[in-house]
């Protein structure tokens, strides 16, 4: 028997506002544990929350990005767990009336595009963290650290439309790159700002009905994500081959040992004992917002994707890697004010700058030559002021030194040499000290012409001309 799998996920995304959202303690990352906290989140008795403004902007900015439908009437819930790290005794997120309901995010799949549905994107609270790490502890203890208590989250629950852990591979980039493009989030998921749970069952192929399922938790990379459902399919499936019934549990992926094991039994939303938060009023998008927020929506992934291969004339490939981040897109656009050989730019983003962005691991936001300069640099190529061999070591010394294109070439001495004679004396001298060489081309071994070139280019200190360089040695060779 065939089987295929059911996954949906819970993504929960850290937004990008300077306070948390109920109270004004910093989002900031990385600061020392319980640095940035108050009564409001660390849940004194007296206490009341406040609404960040800047929170509920940003769940519309998603819902739109996602063609959700937007409850302008909506409301907070108390969710109700014990957890060390939750001081209060309770989440406060939403339920029964979230922000957003009934969107959808389109994916690539190897069967074409696929329509993914969301139930709900609502706004929550974070908890606080365990920790576990002996830095600060003996092995058998942990301790809390409540910093991220209160941090503003936005939780993205999609339908079970999933099936395949590719599919989900492919859901989890479209999404955090939505957010990413939307400011409302970094999308990291190694320090936790974006972060997935997935419900997996399995079910015979054909079958209409849904399967028992699991709940898969600690993911923090898309690689664990796909592993993890691999796993847990595959497991999923020995068990009902072999006539054992699958327990619907929460699991915890470990990376190290590449297996989940069983966390506790699986809870349903009345485990949760959901209730209107009474300490917050709903909140209301009247009209005049929602069209200011509307009016903060840029232009989108597909959109762009779409705009540039039209305007730039570009091969999908290139496109789907300027288009991938919207500084990078952005980045090429401000090129190709000043210079309109698309294809060229696109070619040195993708090489060189790609290049030094991955060994540096910092983002084009904080790439040292600007896109002004990256544009007279392709100029002097085209123009032949140096050749592309020497525009990468101009390249290199740019990223080190606050200088003009022009000054970086007149200090490195590479501006190309384009005078006939002066070439034609690099040639000459070659060929008098090739004779071998010379021969084998002129008896038909014309490979040889490639290590003539390198010749004169070495003499001439990478300087001359490329291509009058092979226009004058096959004149000469040939006469």
């Amino acid at each position: 028997m065939e089987y295929e799998a059911v996954i949906g996920l819970e993504v929960h995304t850290q937004l990008l506002t300077e306070s948390k959202i109920f109270c004004g303690c910093s989002t900031r990352f990385g600061a020392e544990p319980n640095s940035q906290t108050c009564p409001v989140c660390l849940g004194m008795p007296g206490t009341l929350p406040v609404l960040n403004k800047k929170v509920v902007e940003f769940a519309v900015l998603l819902g739109l990005a996602t063609h959700s439908e937007i409850r302008r009437r909506n409301r907070f819930a108390r969710k109700n767990y014990f957890y060390p790290d939750l001081p209060k005794g309770y989440q406060i997120s939403q339920f029964e009336e979230p922000i957003c309901e009934n969107g959808y995010v389109e994916i690539e799949t190897e069967h074409g595009k696929k329509k993914v549905g969301l139930i709900r994107i609502h706004m929550e609270e974070d908890a606080g963290k365990s920790v576990h790490s002996e830095e600060y502890v003996e092995a058998d203890q942990s301790l809390i650290d409540l910093n991220r208590c209160g941090v503003p989250l936005l939780e993205i629950v999609s339908q079970p439309d999933l099936r395949s852990p590719a599919e989900a591979h492919a859901y989890l980039s479209k999404l955090r790159q939505l957010v990413r493009y939307l400011g409302i989030s970094d999308g990291n998921m190694e320090e936790g700002s974006f972060r997935c749970d997935a419900n997996i069952s399995v079910r015979p192929k054909g079958q209409k009905e849904f399967g028992t399922r699991t709940e898969l938790k600690n993911m923090n990379s898309f690689a664990h994500v796909q592993k993890a459902l691999e796993f847990e399919i595959e497991r999923q499936i020995r068990l009902l081959k072999n006539g054992q019934p699958v327990e619907q549990v929460t699991l915890l992926w470990d990376a190290n040992k590449n297996e989940a094991r069983p966390m506790r039994g699986k809870e349903e939303s009345h485990d949760y004992r959901y209730f209107p938060e009474p300490d917050l009023v709903p909140v209301f998008v009247d009209l005049p917002w929602f069209e200011k927020i509307q009016s903060m929506l840029p232009e989108l992934p597909d959109e762009k994707f779409e705009r540039f291969k039209k305007q730039y004339g570009l091969p999908d490939y290139d496109v789907t890697i300027l288009t991938e981040n919207r500084d990078f897109a952005d980045y090429f656009e401000k090129v190709a004010i000043h210079i309109k050989d698309f294809k060229m730019i696109s070619n040195w983003m993708l090489g060189e700058v790609s290049r030094v962005l991955n060994e540096k691991k910092i983002t084009i936001a904080h790439f040292p030559v600007t896109p002004e300069k990256l544009a007279d640099l392709l100029k002097a190529i085209k123009e032949k002021v140096v050749s592309a061999s020497a525009a990468k070591k101009v390249f290199d010394y740019l990223l080190t030194n606050e200088v003009s294109v022009k000054q970086a070439i007149e200090k490195l001495g590479l501006t190309q040499i384009s005078d006939e004679s002066e070439i034609e004396a690099f040639v000459q001298q070659v060929i008098d000290e090739n004779p071998g060489e010379v021969e084998a081309y002129r008896n038909g071994k014309t490979k040889v012409l490639g290590f003539l070139v390198g010749q004169v280019m070495r003499i001439s200190r990478g300087k001359a001309n490329p291509q009058l360089v092979n226009t004058l040695l096959r004149k000469k060779l040939d006469s």
